[in-house]
């Protein structure tokens, strides 16, 4: 009798370790969205300098900076792991996480600090980055190593779970705030509050996460002397490791990393850039797709226990390669359709030199896009107008045709920075006037927007992310030994999803900018998850029934 309450005491033990490793999480993604959801004021308040379109492109570069940074975090958090512990790495990075988020709250824009202003910034994203790195690895591996062998998938889901409460998390406390205070105040100061929010997150996940011990399968190899004492290295000089590895990368974390950020951010940017639905009712959308899809997470991670971990992310990047072009022309018709019509019946046409048109990714924020090309493409992009390009020889001005309506873009190459500014100002009147006569737009009327069609369209998207999600995090810890599972799991994780779908959104944006086609930056994603899915379904290995000790 006295055995008894032990499968409780157990099972209230697992609560915990999944609670606390959810955790760090929801605090990960709900930064990403905030920074995600709020990158348009950021850039009034960070790159005030440069025109709107250079604005925005440097603000998800900033952002990106953080994905940048994820990797180099993964080698140094990845080896404290493996050779320190699970349980104090993971306090370590959460407590760097949470402090460069409440710190990007407070943070003075360039109008108290000038060029200081968006360095600091780029400062607080690589910080953020860096501890993500040790982050996601070290929550998945923790739960794993927990968990009964028949129900690893179930247990890890939560990790996967956890994603999208911090969405939800983050979109619910811009709406409240925006909402208390109005757009205004919202836009001018308001959007601080939300980062400064963050703490009540971090204080709860140090204080959950004190509460736990180490990992089983740890403190037994650090007991038997089996630590890995290069972690790194034993894991990129074994070819079984190294093999592994570079098929994880390629196979399904750059697909989940473009997958889950197509489905979950660049469709809200796409919602608000380019078909010009307000940030209230395109909030809306996101949250409620993704309140729809979340049981799936789970429901999804139970179904990899039986049936096996493969088969559901190979599901996930098929639907991204098949349907992603289908579902944003359709839902261009469902949220804006007057676009669709006008972009149909009075097609805008750029008439410019090739040699005169610069790809607009400003990498260092130094370029300077003054051509009469670029000045052209960056005010249709900045409308969200799409466009075709048509090539004249060289010399002469770039011509925007809307309909029957020719105007000239000016070249501000030669002009002083307030003359280029006053030219650009009466180019954009110019052509928001031929527009309008042409029927696009000022903006989605959001009484004639599909809600219910453009919901769906963006479901099948997150069921796609929650396929290929789910399972994921059991199949990676299954994929490495013990000794160099923190570091053989987090390095790749973090450059596919990192680099591979953290500059995801400034490179669509740069090639809809280039070559005007609202639809061209959806190439990127697809042609990813494509490459992804032939090389998971020929190189990987079912992992399911491995077991991990």
């Amino acid at each position: 009798m006295a055995i008894e309450p032990q499968p409780v005491t157990a099972g209230r033990r697992m609560k915990l370790v999944v609670t606390a490793a959810a955790a760090g999480t929801v605090f990960e993604w709900y930064d990403f969205f905030i920074y995600g959801s709020l990158a348009p004021i950021i850039a009034k308040h960070f790159f005030a300098a440069a025109d709107p379109t250079q604005g925005y492109i440097l603000t998800l570069l900033t952002f990106a900076a953080g994905f940048f940074a994820r990797p180099f975090g993964a080698v140094i958090f990845g080896r404290l792991g493996d050779r320190t512990g699970r349980k104090r790495t993971f306090l370590i990075t959460i407590s760097v996480m949470g402090l460069a988020t409440f710190l990007a709250g407070l943070l003075p824009d360039a109008n108290v600090i000038g060029p200081a202003a968006p360095w600091l910034l780029v400062a607080l994203r690589m910080g953020q980055g860096f501890a993500i790195g040790g982050e996601y690895g070290g929550a998945a591996i923790y739960v794993a190593e927990h968990a009964l062998g028949h129900r690893r998938g179930s247990a890890t889901g939560w990790i996967q779970l956890s994603a999208s409460i911090g969405l939800l998390l983050a979109l619910g406390a811009i709406l409240i705030v925006q909402s208390a205070i109005g757009t205004e105040a919202f836009s001018h100061w308001g959007w601080r509050i939300p980062f400064l929010l963050s703490v009540i997150l971090l204080g709860i996940s140090l204080w959950i996460r004190l509460k736990l011990e180490e990992s089983p399968l740890f403190q037994r190899i650090r007991e038997e002397g089996g630590l890995a004492k290069a972690p790194l290295r034993e894991a990129l000089l074994d070819p079984r490791s190294l093999k592994r590895i570079l098929i994880v990368l390629f196979g399904i974390l750059t697909g989940q990393g473009v997958v889950w950020y197509l489905a979950q951010f660049y469709t809200l940017f796409y919602l608000e850039h380019v078909l010009k639905l307000d940030l209230a009712h395109s909030t809306f959308l996101i949250m409620a797709m993704t309140a729809i899809t979340l049981p799936f997470y789970l429901l999804f991670a139970s179904v990899s226990d039986r049936i096996g971990r493969k088969p559901l992310m190979l599901a996930g990047l098929l639907t991204i390669a098949i349907a992603t072009f289908p579902i944003f022309h359709m839902l261009t018709e469902a949220v804006n359709p007057a676009l669709a019509r006008a972009a149909q019946h009075a097609p805008v046409v750029v008439t410019a030199a090739p040699a005169d048109c610069s790809l607009q990714l400003n990498l260092t924020g130094t370029a300077k896009y003054a051509s009469s090309c670029d000045i052209a493409k960056a005010a249709l992009t900045n409308a969200g107008i799409p466009y075709r390009n048509s090539v004249t020889g060289a010399g002469g001005l770039a011509r925007v045709h809307v309909g029957g309506t020719a105007l000239l873009s000016p070249d501000g190459r030669k002009l002083s920075a307030l003359a280029l500014a006053v030219a650009k100002k009466d180019f954009a009147g110019r052509l928001a006037a031929a527009l309008r006569l042409a029927g696009y737009p000022d903006a989605a009327d959001p009484a004639v927007v599909s809600y219910g069609r453009a919901l769906l369209l963006l479901i099948v998207l997150g069921f796609a992310a929650a396929a290929l999600y789910a399972p994921q995090a059991a199949a990676l810890v299954e994929l490495f030994p013990t000794r160099i599972r923190y570091t053989a799991l987090s390095v790749p994780y973090h450059v596919g999803v990192g680099w591979f779908g953290g500059f995801l959104p400034a490179i669509a944006f740069a090639i809809v900018a280039a070559t005007g086609n609202i639809y061209a930056g959806l190439w990127y994603p697809v042609i990813v998850a494509v490459a992804g899915f032939l090389l998971a379904l020929l190189m990987l290995p079912e992992t399911y029934r491995v077991d991990i000790e």
